[in-house]
């Protein structure tokens, strides 16, 4: 059997089996060797096995070309579950699609999947924390002189959960109507 001749084809990509065994062990596709060579599917599949180039599947294929990204996607579904506290089905919709994939996704970067207890306690400790934060800044406004109506409709809350946050903060409340206004401007 003679040896095959370089074929230049439609882009003048050399079409020598260790030329199409290197693209191929790169990444590229048979497709595509189809294509930028202009050779036929079975004259490349045949050019690459006289080179002896492994075979991959297609599955094989799409996981080399989607690895980079996968860690990506892996590592970013990570940060979001330890750092925020994410479950499972947020990472679906961060980009998993599924919550057994953000599981799978989650193992590949090295993070280990937190129990239902686990995650009531980081988000319980969380609001907790922007509670205390929310109570803070109301005592602070309240206290120079912000009417309780007007962080209500600052903050987006009734006027009955300012009051109970401003309690809660353990602050020190103005007195109501005429009387209380009446004290202040007779007070220096």
């Amino acid at each position: 059997m003679t040896e095959p001749r370089p074929v230049p084809g439609d882009h003048g990509v050399p079409s020598t089996p260790e030329a199409l065994r290197e693209r191929y062990e790169a990444g590229s596709t048979v497709q595509e060797l189809v294509a930028i060579s202009g050779l036929s599917h079975g004259t490349v599949i045949n050019r690459l096995r006289s080179a002896g180039t492994v075979m991959r599947t297609p599955w094989e294929t799409r996981r080399m070309r989607e690895a980079p990204a996968r860690r990506r996607l892996a590592s970013h579904l990570r940060r979001l579950y330890e750092q925020h506290g994410a479950t499972l089905a947020e990472l679906a919709l961060a980009g998993a699609k599924t919550k057994r994939a953000a599981r799978q996704l989650l193992i590949e970067a090295g993070g280990k999947p937190r129990t239902a207890q686990e995650t009531l306690r980081i988000r319980s400790a969380a609001r907790a924390a922007e509670r205390q934060k929310l109570m803070t800044a109301l005592r602070k406004k309240y206290e120079n002189g912000a009417a309780v109506s007007g962080l209500a409709a600052e903050h987006h809350l009734s006027v009955a959960t300012v009051y109970r946050l401003l309690h809660q903060a353990k602050t020190q409340m103005r007195p109501h109507g005429a009387a209380g206004q009446r004290r202040d401007r007779t007070d220096p």
